[in-house]
C-alpha cells in the first residue's frame, strides 16, 4: 500500500487491552465512521500473548482489508509479516529504524520522537511519517513519556516542514483540532473511541 500523508488524519489505535467489549466490533463501527488508519497495539496489562494476539489481528487486519484502511502494527517485529502489515510503527527503544526499513523495505515506517535529541538521532530519511508526542496526558501507555505540548509539533514544523506528522498521546475530541492547528497533518487516539457512547459522533467530532 502507498504511504498517503492524508491516511494519518484519524488514526486509531487500539488492542484488546482497551476494549471493554469485542475489539471487532469496535473497529468495525471505527472503520464506518471514517477513520484513515489503524494500529494494532496488543500491549500492557491484560493484553493476549502467542496464538490469541496472532487471531485477533488476523481478524482485525480484516476489517481494514475490507474497508481499504492501513493496517499498522506497534512494534512487534515477529508479527509484521504473519500479519501481512501495510506499516510499523515503532518506538525509540524498539528496533533500530536502520534494520526494520532492511527488514521491510516496502512498508510504511512511522517512529515515534519526543525530544530534540531523538530528534537529531533518528534517521528521518528511513521513515514514512514521525508520532510526535505524548502531546497531552495519557493514561493508556503504562511507559509514557513526559508530555511534550503543542509546541513540539510547532518545533517540528518549523524543522522539517515537509515531514507527515500524528499527534500522539491523550488526543480527545476537545483538543484533537488544536494539533491539527498547530501543524500536525493527523492525530492518533485510543480511549477518545474505545470508551466513547457514540462511536460515529466520538470520530466524525475528531
Amino acid at each position: 500500500m502507498t504511504f498517503k500523508r492524508e491516511a494519518l488524519r484519524k488514526y486509531f489505535i487500539m488492542g484488546s487491552q482497551n476494549c471493554h467489549r469485542d475489539p471487532n466490533a469496535v473497529l468495525e463501527e471505527a472503520l464506518a465512521a471514517g477513520i484513515t488508519a489503524f494500529q494494532y497495539r496488543e500491549k500492557g496489562t491484560g493484553s493476549l500473548n502467542g496464538k490469541e494476539k496472532l487471531q485477533l489481528g488476523k481478524e482485525l487486519r480484516e476489517c481494514c482489508r475490507k474497508h481499504n484502511i492501513p493496517f499498522f502494527i506497534n512494534d512487534d517485529i515477529e508479527l509484521a509479516s504473519a500479519l501481512e502489515v501495510d506499516g510499523i510503527h515503532v518506538g525509540q527503544d524498539d528496533m533500530p529504524i536502520e534494520e526494520v526499513r532492511t527488514k521491510f523495505p516496502d512498508k510504511i515506517i512511522g517512529l515515534s520522537i519526543s525530544t530534540q535529541e531523538e530528534l537529531n538521532r533518528s534517521p528521518l530519511d528511513l521513515v514514512d511519517y514521525i508520532g510526535v508526542g505524548p502531546i497531552f496526558a495519557t493514561s493508556t501507555k503504562e511507559d509514557s513519556k513526559q508530555t511534550v505540548g503543542l509546541e513540539w509539533i510547532h518545533t517540528i514544523r518549523a524543522q522539517f516542514p515537509n515531514i507527515p506528522i500524528v499527534a500522539i498521546g491523550g488526543i480527545q475530541i476537545e483538543n484533537a483540532h488544536s494539533a491539527i492547528e498547530a501543524g500536525a497533518d493527523g492525530v492518533s487516539f485510543i480511549t477518545a473511541v474505545t470508551e466513547a457512547e457514540d462511536i460515529k459522533e466520538a470520530v466524525n467530532k475528531l
